[in-house]
């Protein structure tokens, strides 16, 4: 099927971070936004100056946010939830127990893939249902997945095998330091629906 190498580099990071779990997926915003709906999150606060994909998100899954003048250096947790966005954070045992923690593995971040993401959890249940979500509801296990005859709702958020190549092989070297970015104060945007 050609999913061993994504599962592998799911291992490695997982190992690598200390988490249980690792799920790989196409982007940090992507992890984040399955996160928050497996948690049925509605309200949130982050910081205001963060990445435009995440009010975009918020608006996208109808949560409500506001705002925090709260400053961060590799990654803020959303108030009120248990989902982290560590976009500019890898580094070994950075996981933090009971919660979903979302990399990227953009060009500027620190495991530079050029693309990616991915979510880092103990929570089995969690991990099962955002590693269905992320392949449009499959069963990896089931294939041709025309054989599979039932699914839950998924979302086409998946990997490709050659990032998780390009993240097995980058894994084992990369700069564990934070990744500072100045990102402008999004209380200063209109986002129009």
């Amino acid at each position: 099927m050609g999913f061993e190498k994504i599962t592998e580099f799911e291992s490695a990071l997982a190992k690598f971070t200390g988490a249980p779990y690792a799920v790989m997926t196409d982007c940090c915003t992507h992890a984040i936004e399955l996160c928050l709906r497996y948690d049925k999150s509605s309200r949130v606060l982050f910081p205001a100056h963060t990445y435009l994909s995440i009010p975009m998100t918020m608006h996208k899954l109808g949560i409500s946010y506001d705002y925090t003048d709260k400053p961060w250096i590799g990654e803020y947790q959303f108030i009120s939830t248990r989902v982290w966005d560590s976009a500019r954070l890898l580094k070994q045992g950075m996981y933090r127990p009971g919660q979903l923690q979302c990399l990227s593995f953009g060009y500027d971040k620190p495991l530079s893939i050029g693309r990616g993401g991915a979510i880092l959890t103990d929570d089995v249940e969690a991990y099962d249902t955002l590693k269905h979500q992320c392949y449009d509801g499959r069963d990896l296990t089931i294939s041709p997945w025309q054989d599979q005859k039932i699914f839950n709702i998924g979302y086409h958020y998946k990997p490709t095998i050659e990032e998780a190549v390009k993240g097995l092989e980058l894994l084992p070297n990369i700069d564990q330091e934070p990744k500072y970015k100045e990102y402008p104060d999004l209380r200063n945007i209109t986002i129009i629906s």
